[in-house]
């Protein structure tokens, strides 16, 4: 078990964690809102740092909670408002990247059938004087797409 000075010092480096998650979650939130999200990439790399150093630090108090037993009261209070400040943010962006993610394959999906119906709409008249079908290629559409 840390003392009180170090104990609050594990607690402030959650916080400053937590914080910087949520403002980056935040900004992220904002772009996508804006119609701005291929610019979320600028910052995808710092996000993913900060997500994986929370992951870390919140397993390592999960695992040995006398890390911040002897914290200040006020700082716990702390964590937990920051805490959830995070949970909202977090709650807000899943639901954002979600219909993010519907609208584009939505809008794949559409033009691949519109695609799809132009081929196979009949391309004139064979040596043979009947009618010609589209070229038979497949559309193909992936999570990637």
């Amino acid at each position: 078990m840390l003392d009180e000075e170090m104990a609050g010092f594990q607690v402030r480096k959650l916080i400053q964690l937590t914080d910087g998650l949520t403002e980056r979650l935040q900004t992220e939130l904002d772009l996508i809102r804006s119609n701005k999200a291929a610019e979320i990439a600028n910052g995808m790399v710092q996000t993913a740092d900060l997500a994986n150093e929370y992951r870390r630090e919140s397993a390592r108090i999960k695992s040995d909670p006398g890390l911040i037993a002897n914290a200040p009261m006020e700082l716990k209070k702390a964590l937990v408002s920051a805490t959830e400040a995070f949970d909202e943010v977090l709650a807000k962006h899943s639901e954002a990247v979600e219909a993010a993610r519907q609208i584009s394959e939505g809008l794949v999906r559409t033009i691949a059938n519109e695609i799809a119906g132009q081929r196979a709409m009949g391309t004139g008249y064979g040596a043979s004087g009947h009618a010609v079908s589209g070229d038979g290629r497949a559309v193909a559409m992936d999570r990637k797409a």
